[in-house]
Parts: structure tokens; C-alpha cells; sequence
């Protein structure tokens, strides 16, 4: 099936793109959503200027439409995104990094019965703690870009997805229902080095905004 990915730059969304190429699906395209809410319901937003960066090194064409995030609305561009990508790039299907979120899973589900393209969702319902795993196993590289809850601060900027992170965001799960991928909205990532690149990206500088247990981490590459 040729399939066209909702891409955010992500750990969900590149690690579905490698699991679709992996069941023998043809990756067509990445769809990018970029918002200028950065609050919005259904959009990552740190980092997702370079999302680019990241198709450059998959080899794959990414379509890039902005919103303005207004809540349901903002699927009125998700929508026009998928119809360029069914036009341009033949695509008879979406894959999701939709883990947890019953709010964007059934909405994308919507708009591709609407559009009478198949919704693939590899990681839908998968135990989290075993998705950090499966990444770290299959040599996914993931920087957090995002913290949005306590005890989550400055010092969780930047760090690396590995076995120690694990670790730690399991004790905080325990303590403070901290969701272990971020399900929640806690936190948000940037994949810089994966199977299906040509070679990692590197961090050259960032800046950081926000405060406390709201703070976002813009990458330089």
C-alpha cells in the first residue's frame, strides 16, 4: 500500500513510518502539519521547522501546509494536506503515530473514510513502556524538545531516549502519573538519527522558551 505518513518530527510518527516500510508498505510522502498554536489539540509544534531536515535524510517528499490550530478547524487543513498527498503522490492510505489519543485517532480516522483512503495506526494502543524500548532496541536516537507538566524542568530539555530515561520517567509515572511517552502531552521529541536515515542529524545550537514545567526547546541543525 502506499501510504502517506502524519509526520511531526517525532518519536511516534518516524517510528510508524519505520514500522509501515517494515510490513512492506511503500512510504509515498510525509504530511506536516505546521501551527501557529502552539497549544493546539492536534499538532506538535517544538522543532517542526525542521522536519525537513529529517525527509532530506529518509530520501521521501514532504507536503508542509500551515494552521492556525484552532481546535476542529484546524482538520480542515489536515484534510487539504491529505487530498494534495492522494493527488500528487497516488497514496492510498495514512499511517498515524497514534498511541493513546482517542481525540486525534478518531478524527483521522474520519477524514480518511471521508476520503476513502485506509488509516494505519501501528502503534495504537501499545504499552508504552515497551514502545521507549522497542526504539532504543532499533537504534532510534530521540531528544526531548518539550516539557509540559511537573516535575518535568529545564534539565529534561535535550535528553536522550535511552535506557536511563526509561528508568526515570517509570519512577515518575509511579509518583506522579506521568505518562511514560508523553501521551499526555507531558512531554514532546525530535528524532535526529533512525533505520531509515542516511546519516544523523546534528544539533548545533538551540533555544530554549517558557518556564518552569512549560518549556520548549528550538533545535539548530
Amino acid at each position: 500500500m502506499k501510504l502517506g505518513i502524519l509526520f511531526s518530527g517525532g518519536k511516534d510518527s518516524c517510528y510508524a513510518a519505520y514500522l509501515a516500510k517494515q510490513s512492506g508498505h511503500e512510504i509515498s510522502c510525509l504530511i506536516t502539519i505546521v501551527s501557529k498554536n502552539k497549544e493546539s489539540y492536534m499538532f506538535h509544534t517544538p522543532s517542526i521547522n525542521k522536519v525537513e531536515k529529517q525527509a532530506e535524510q529518509m530520501q521521501i517528499p514532504v507536503i508542509t501546509i500551515k494552521t492556525k490550530g484552532e481546535k476542529e478547524a484546524e482538520l480542515i487543513d489536515l484534510k487539504k494536506a491529505i487530498k494534495v498527498a492522494i493527488k500528487k503522490y497516488k497514496i492510498n492510505g495514512i499511517a498515524t503515530g497514534a498511541v493513546e489519543s482517542v481525540y486525534q485517532g478518531s478524527r483521522i480516522q474520519k477524514i480518511c473514510n471521508d476520503l476513502n483512503i485506509e488509516c494505519f495506526n501501528p502503534l495504537w494502543q501499545k504499552n508504552q513502556i515497551q514502545l521507549l524500548n522497542e526504539l532504543i532496541k532499533n537504534k532510534f536516537k530521540i531528544i526531548v524538545t518539550g516539557v509540559f507538566a511537573y516535575p518535568l524542568d529545564k534539565n529534561w530539555l535535550g535528553r536522550e531516549i535511552d535506557k536511563k530515561f526509561v528508568l526515570d520517567i517509570t519512577k515518575l509515572n509511579e509518583k506522579y502519573k506521568i505518562n511514560p511517552a508523553g501521551e499526555g502531552g507531558e512531554f514532546e521529541t525530535f528524532v535526529i538519527d533512525c533505520p531509515l536515515f542516511k546519516k544523523a542529524l546534528k544539533v548545533k545550537g538551540y533555544n530554549d522558551f517558557g518556564e518552569k514545567n512549560s518549556l520548549r526547546r528550538e533545535i539548530e541543525i
